[in-house]
């Protein structure tokens, strides 16, 4: 067999390669696959010559022992793990690592029998063996890679939640303090502007807390859908804007907004999510400008809206601006979270988030969500 194996060698790599291009439509360069099937080819090559030569020393140590042991290293081992690790990188799945030896086991057969050259059954055994190995190898490794891949992804999204949550909760915090000591000299009224950004800074804290409880109660299962008034989601809102309004020196304009018009979905969530719109806009819109605030229905959809005036964005920004830790302005006051926080709270109930740049003029964030029948 490995007389063979060497003289259509060739052969039976353009076979596995028209079985794959059968299969699946994914592309893979020769160096990504230099792991899979040429060199397994060529290691089952080595061990059966080693085997008729009566090397069985030499044979283990290239195909490893039957029995797919863990623990004992071989070269079809190590390359064919590799190969798994290479497959999961490109997008494939664990049937697409098993399909490639198992293509070549049917290559061979095929070819064999086209050929008239038969094999013998323990020159077929040693083939299994190979087999098994190369693919208990390059599934374990699949898997051991994909766990590792879905921890870090896990872990880096928990990271997000927690960052945003910290570094929002510490700078309200701070503004209150601060305002609450300037409060206790006694030379200031409380009903004044520095009342009023202590009052802003524990709303906004009570936002982020209720947004916090609302997540971990969506973690555990507990249903947090409602359907609700848009008319009513947008007044609450504004009470908050207008806070925002009065410690920027900016109008907000409020579009009077359809009463029978509602949507469904976890509410906190998406107040939470235009909240953040709101802030950014109040954050970012010029001075003595003014920032509106609409509702309106789009077939069946709800388009809720939010307009600044801060000139426009960047080039590219608004590309990028949706990416966990991404801060497009020279404001680093955030960690660049809030955004695609709340892409992710509106994307959860079917809705989009999206920013239509004004050059010159300012932007447009809009929340688009599936209108809902209000009971």
């Amino acid at each position: 067999m490995y007389q063979f194996l060497a003289n259509n060698r060739q052969e039976l790599i353009e076979r596995c390669r028209a079985k794959v291009a059968l299969r699946e439509k994914r592309g893979a360069s020769l160096a990504q696959l230099e792991n899979g099937i040429p060199l397994f080819l060529d290691q089952l090559t080595r061990t059966l010559r080693a085997e008729e030569d009566g090397q069985v020393a030499i044979s283990l140590q290239i195909s490893g022992p039957s029995g797919g042991d863990v623990l004992a290293l071989s070269e079809i081992g190590v390359s064919a793990a590799a190969h798994g690790r290479v497959l999961l990188g490109l997008g494939f799945t664990v049937d697409q690592v098993v399909h490639d030896y198992g293509d070549l086991c049917q290559a061979i057969t095929d070819l064999a029998v086209e050929r008239d050259a038969p094999f013998s059954i323990d020159e077929y055994r040693t083939l299994n063996r190979c087999l098994d190995n190369a693919i208990a190898d390059a599934v374990a490794e699949f898997a051991r890679q994909r766990d590792i891949d879905m921890a870090i992804e896990n872990t880096a999204a928990e990271t997000q939640r927690l960052g945003f949550l910290v570094h929002e909760l510490r700078n309200h915090l701070l503004a209150a303090m601060m305002a609450f000591r300037a409060l206790e000299t006694g030379t200031l009224a409380v009903g004044g502007s520095t009342g009023g950004v202590v009052k802003r800074a524990l709303a906004s804290m009570k936002a982020l807390v209720d947004q916090s409880i609302a997540t971990v109660r969506t973690a555990s299962g507990e249903p947090m859908i409602d359907t609700f008034s848009v008319a009513t989601f947008i007044a609450d809102a504004k009470i908050s804007a207008l806070l925002y309004a009065a410690s920027t020196q900016c109008s907000l304009h409020v579009v009077e907004v359809d009463p029978l018009l509602s949507i469904s979905g976890n509410r906190m969530l998406l107040a939470a999510a235009l909240t953040n719109l709101l802030q950014n806009a109040f954050k970012y819109t010029h001075p003595h400008t003014m920032v509106t605030l609409s509702a309106k229905e789009q077939g069946d959809r709800v388009l809720i809206s939010v307009q600044d005036h801060c000139g426009g964005l960047p080039p590219g920004a608004a590309e990028a601006m949706f990416k966990p830790f991404t801060q497009v302005s020279s404001d680093r006051s955030g960690l660049g979270l809030g955004l695609s926080i709340a892409l992710k709270s509106v994307e959860a109930d079917g809705g989009t988030l999206s920013v239509q740049d004004l050059p010159g003029a300012g932007c447009i964030f809009s929340i688009d969500l599936p209108r809902a029948p209000l009971h």
